[in-house]
């Protein structure tokens, strides 16, 4: 493409997204409509409580610097409800004692939290959600998430990435029926949901699951594996062992087909040989997809960070501040700015639109995921975020049949 033709592709995008941005703000600027608190005549406060110094340091980074691109450019063009969005932001490292004391820091400073990182500080937070009546948005995909009514959960949950992303593997030939499909997951809320898409994909078409939790020695887990006869190896783990286990299998020359969760993704492992041995699952668009929340969202980080190496959450952080301001938007409108007004606008939302991000999000089920479509892509060293789209969002008819029988 010429640059004219990219001079006019990147002003469509910033057009669609500030006529999205319109849109979203042409309820009225009521500076008396009843509010909580973390909420004035010129301002909403929100919560960040994350992982900026632990093992999901990485993501968490990223992640938060794609809220602070979207409400720096929301807050630009209005800000939300006529008021400008500030965020609060505490690290936890991963501990959870640590996440507990921000919480209660910031609880009675925020009008909800935008972020809560890790799914064991999720489960400590959650009770105290129900008393507070604050709504989050976890940074955990987990599906015992779904029933706590206060978790705006955006996107699918791990097991429907799972199944979505196998699927797309039984597609290629790679994963035959009666096959094995070896599994190497973190214990916890994180590996053990997505071990449930593994294991339901099996049990629907005569396969088997050779699980194996996280251990130290990585290689030896590996190891195991090949001599299961795995043809997929399902990752659900920190980025840092997702590279131990890779180079784990290069070491044995196994040229088995890995198929990662984007929450144990790095840019940095994308060379040839993860090119053609991996793909990567994720419910959020890569950094690079050609949508127009993600191309939002790659502009704002370039120009605001242009020596930083991009990646995927940046996105994801993007396409949670755009959920959470439709959901503020819609309380705004109803005139009820309060967290129980905030809540009823959540619970009544039926679309939230993240410009391609995910596909649109329905948060008005209770106790289902807000949507159940995934992006495949693969490791590319040659684009920014180190991912290329190899198949946009889809649902493989499994996750059908996994929801029929939820019901």
């Amino acid at each position: 493409m010429d640059e004219r033709g990219t001079d006019v592709r990147n002003g469509a995008t910033v057009l669609s997204v500030l006529l999205f941005l319109t849109a979203c703000g042409t309820t009225p600027n009521v500076v008396d409509l009843p509010t909580a608190q973390g909420v004035s005549g010129d301002r909403i406060v929100l919560g960040v409580v994350s992982d900026l110094s632990g093992p999901f340091k990485p993501q968490a980074t990223a992640r938060t610097s794609g809220y602070e691109l979207f409400f720096a450019d929301r807050n630009a063009h209005g800000g939300v409800c006529g008021r400008q969005v500030e965020l609060r932001i505490s690290d936890h490292g991963y501990d959870v004692d640590r996440a507990l004391a921000a919480y209660f820091e910031l609880e009675p400073q925020v009008l909800g939290f935008i972020d809560i990182t890790g799914a064991p500080m999720t489960a400590a937070i959650g009770p105290d959600l129900l008393q507070s009546r604050a709504l989050a948005a976890p940074a955990s995909w987990s599906a015992a998430l779904l029933g706590n009514p206060h978790m705006m959960v955006v996107g699918a949950t791990y097991d429907i990435d799972v199944i979505n992303g196998l699927e797309h593997l039984r597609g290629e030939g790679v994963l035959p029926d009666g096959g094995v499909i070896g599994h190497l997951y973190l214990p916890g809320d994180y590996g053990e949901n997505a071990l449930e898409g593994s294991r339901f994909v099996a049990n629907q078409l005569g396969m088997s699951v050779s699980a194996q939790p996280v251990a130290k020695n990585v290689a030896e887990q590996i190891a195991a594996l090949k001599a299961a006869k795995a043809q997929v190896v399902v990752l659900t783990a920190t980025s840092a062992q997702t590279g131990q286990a890779v180079a784990a299998a290069r070491a044995l020359d196994w040229n088995v087909r890995f198929l990662v969760h984007v929450v144990g993704y790095d840019p940095t492992i994308a060379d040839d040989w993860t090119r053609e041995h991996m793909v990567v699952v994720s419910s959020t668009a890569p950094f690079a997809a050609d949508v127009p929340g993600a191309r939002a969202a790659a502009e704002q980080f370039h120009s605001r960070y242009p020596d930083a190496l991009p990646s995927g959450p940046v996105v994801d952080g993007y396409a949670v501040g755009l959920a959470f301001t439709a959901v503020l938007e819609k309380a705004c409108a109803a005139g009820d700015l309060t967290r129980e007004g905030v809540l009823h606008a959540f619970h009544d939302t039926n679309v939230a639109d993240t410009l391609g991000i995910t596909a649109p999000l329905r948060f008005s089920h209770a106790g289902r995921p807000s949507s159940t479509q995934s992006f495949v892509s693969k490791p590319d060293a040659l684009v920014p975020g180190g991912l290329t789209v190899l198949r946009p969002l889809f649902e493989s008819p499994l996750v059908r049949l996994k929801a029929t029988k939820a019901k």
